[in-house]
């Protein structure tokens, strides 16, 4: 299996990932934090998929694909932390004033979990960001040591794999996910 990583500018295989087996459900399609809450208040149903359909087609589109072959099994979303909810967050701290890029959800198809497309993906995501200008990208993941992590509430990754990106442990953060707390962890790309 040899997975390769895209920009994620396929809105139909960003579909397969994030959208909804109902057309008029309102799922996350990694929207909550890309976006200002009162926006992501009122899209709902369809016009959800209808804005990432909008992001697909933007440049930088609106973070990485996994696949294999020309399946669509992962994804990551990566953008400037300025363009996200995190840039004001009370709940995870600015470490610095550099522009960095944040990672902060990471999605594997069932079906093709256990099979290290997590790890790809992060790397995939840090290549998209560097390629982009990043001096340095940040990531949210849960600190849930060797406790087991709901697989809906594990979009934000889990600290040992970033840690075995290279990204390292820079902040603790007030916010808590599934139970676990979540940390900053930072990779420079300088």
């Amino acid at each position: 299996m040899t997975i390769e990583v895209r920009p994620a500018s396929a809105f139909e295989d960003v579909r397969t990932l994030l959208g909804p087996k109902s057309p008029g459900a309102n799922v996350c399609w990694c929207l909550s934090h890309r976006i200002p809450s009162k926006l992501n208040n009122e899209l709902r149903g369809p016009t959800r998929g209808e804005h990432v359909a909008e992001l697909c087609r933007r440049q930088p589109p609106p973070g990485v694909l996994a696949y294999d072959g020309d399946e669509p099994v992962g994804w990551a979303a990566v953008a400037p932390r300025s363009d996200t909810s995190f840039a004001r967050s009370r709940k995870i701290p600015h470490v610095d004033d550099l522009p960095v890029w944040s990672l902060w959800c990471v999605r594997v198809r069932p079906g093709h979990r256990g099979k290290g497309i997590s790890h790809t993906l992060i790397a995939g995501a840090v290549e998209f960001a560097r390629a982009h200008g990043a001096p340095v990208i940040e990531a949210y993941p849960l600190d849930n040591g060797d406790a087991r992590v709901d697989m809906t509430m594990a979009y934000a990754g889990i600290r040992k794999n970033f840690e075995r990106a290279g990204f390292t442990h820079v902040a603790d953060t007030t916010s808590v996910l599934a139970g676990h707390p979540r940390i900053l962890m930072r990779l420079d790309l300088r």
